[in-house]
């Protein structure tokens, strides 16, 4: 048989390949993909388990949905749009996050779009990025990541952990780029806060600007 040992067939011919009822060209589509998609579940679920049931998910629903993908996006954008509402699903099965005020401390004031300033603010030593790397600071990451509200911890996992553009998460998740980039700043903030409260040094505090004069 022949065979084209050099260049591997593209994600356009393969999908093109599936459609027409090639389920050998979709299985090379998901081996492609699996280990990104399962890398993207466990990031927002945060539970193997749950990530393996995702990426299962994923992929069923993406062979049974297969002949309505238009093809104007990428094959990989649209999977990690469906492993992201299959995630999203999980997530609000398995527990009601206490995020209300967390989500109150940045919420714009609905009169200016002004968001409060953080209470606590302090100089880290190291970057977000090498901080990252350290076991004991992975853990609060994590921690601190479970408290953000969804659509925030949704925005910072594509847009600053899988690098995704601000214009591909917004396609993503269904969003003006304008939003991505307020809910990003938001998850910024929140998380900045959150690290600072375990790592600041408190004689550092500041006091919040207040806004309005009561």
């Amino acid at each position: 048989m022949a065979s084209e040992p050099v260049q591997s067939p593209s994600d356009a011919l393969l999908v093109q390949r599936a459609k027409q009822g090639d389920l050998a060209a979709f299985e090379e589509l998901a081996n492609r993909y699996e280990r990104k998609i399962y890398t993207l579940a466990r990031r927002i679920t945060q539970n193997e388990h749950d990530a393996e049931d995702v990426t299962q998910q994923t992929f069923l629903s993406a062979l049974e949905h297969l002949q309505e993908f238009r093809e104007e996006a990428s094959f990989a954008t649209w999977l990690d749009r469906i492993a992201t509402h299959a995630a999203l699903k999980i997530l609000r099965k398995r527990k009601g996050l206490d995020t209300i005020s967390l989500d109150q401390a940045t919420d714009p004031s609905p009169d200016t779009g002004e968001i409060p300033h953080p209470e606590f603010i302090a100089d880290w030593r190291e970057g977000p990025e090498a901080l990252a790397q350290r076991n004991e600071i992975r853990c609060l990451l994590e921690n601190a990541l479970a408290q953000l509200d969804e659509k925030y911890r949704l925005v910072f996992l594509l847009r600053d952990v899988e690098g995704l553009s601000v214009r591909e998460t917004a396609e993503l998740l269904g969003l003006t780029e304008t939003n991505v980039k307020v809910r990003l700043l938001r998850a910024r903030l929140q998380l900045r806060e959150q690290l600072t409260r375990a790592l600041g040094d408190p004689a550092r505090r500041l006091p919040s600007h207040p806004h309005h004069h009561h």
